[in-house]
């Protein structure tokens, strides 16, 4: 069975990354978010195969710096961990560190660009779109900005 890591931010974009659940029992899944109060109960549902990496947010930047320090180093740790033959995010900061240490050592990165972004690129899709090995958008409109991407509809 193939390894597939789920990653993304908490908050909307892991909710929906949580649309994708069916495919969490047919691969061999992993899933990492960000711990807060919406994300600690999942941990009981799926063991060891669900991990936290640190919250964190840029309005205090000085410690985001240490935060996301910290969120890189533990990145690097459980990318060899689990070692992943696909990454599939919905993005923001969280992920952006595990798909390029993923593209760096093999893994194929599958990113699906938010529902809530009609009109503009968001700044993680800015950032993977160059190493998606498929990249989805949610709205028609979004292939005028993202020509290589496929459109999937809404995940909801």
């Amino acid at each position: 069975m193939k390894k597939v890591l789920f990653i993304s931010s908490t908050g909307g974009h892991f909710s929906e990354l949580l649309q994708l659940k069916p495919l969490f029992k047919k691969y061999d899944s992993y899933i990492i978010t960000e711990k807060d109060k919406t994300s600690e109960n999942l941990k009981k549902e799926y063991g060891e195969k669900f991990f936290f990496l640190p919250y964190g947010t840029r309005s205090k930047l000085f410690t985001y710096i240490f935060k996301y320090l910290y969120l890189c180093l533990k990145t690097i740790y459980l990318y060899f961990k689990i070692r992943p033959k696909y990454i599939v995010t919905t993005g923001t900061h969280t992920a952006v560190p595990m798909c390029y240490l993923g593209k760096i050592f093999g893994s194929k990165i599958i990113f699906i660009e938010t529902f809530a972004n009609s009109k503009s690129k968001t700044l993680s899709g800015r950032m993977i779109y160059p190493i998606s090995n498929l990249f989805i958008v949610q709205w028609k409109e979004m292939l005028e900005l993202y020509p290589k991407a496929v459109y999937g509809g809404s995940i909801y």
